[in-house]
């Protein structure tokens, strides 16, 4: 089932300084999230983040709120965000509940460095 499989995180620096790119592969459920948030968590805060869901079949609330979490921190620590790679099952979730309107969304990793 999609959303009881593992998530791996791929931790890189971007093509600029400053960057830092979360890889994600595996659904971003409840049950799994816990490595990432220690790791969003204890990082110091790149000028910008980006976080590739490029192979993340399925989000939950829990994830989205992970991310959204997140993003405040960065806007409130004067960094960016910037979400890569969400496919139609994680994007209808970011519009179900808005949150389209407010995080800013890529593409492609390239496209977020840009």
């Amino acid at each position: 089932m999609l959303n009881d499989g593992p998530l791996t995180i791929d931790r890189a620096d971007g093509k600029n300084p400053g960057t830092r790119i979360f890889r994600l592969a595996g659904p971003l459920t409840l049950r799994n999230l816990f490595e990432l948030q220690s790791e969003l968590r204890k990082a110091e805060l790149p000028a910008l983040t980006v976080i590739d869901l490029t192979e993340v079949p399925y989000m939950d609330s829990a994830g989205m709120g992970l991310v959204m979490n997140h993003y405040v921190r960065c806007t409130t620590n004067g960094t960016k965000l910037v979400v890569s790679g969400a496919n139609s099952r994680v994007m209808d979730l970011f519009k179900v509940t808005k949150v389209d309107t407010v995080l800013p969304l890529a593409s492609t990793i390239e496209a977020a460095e840009a």
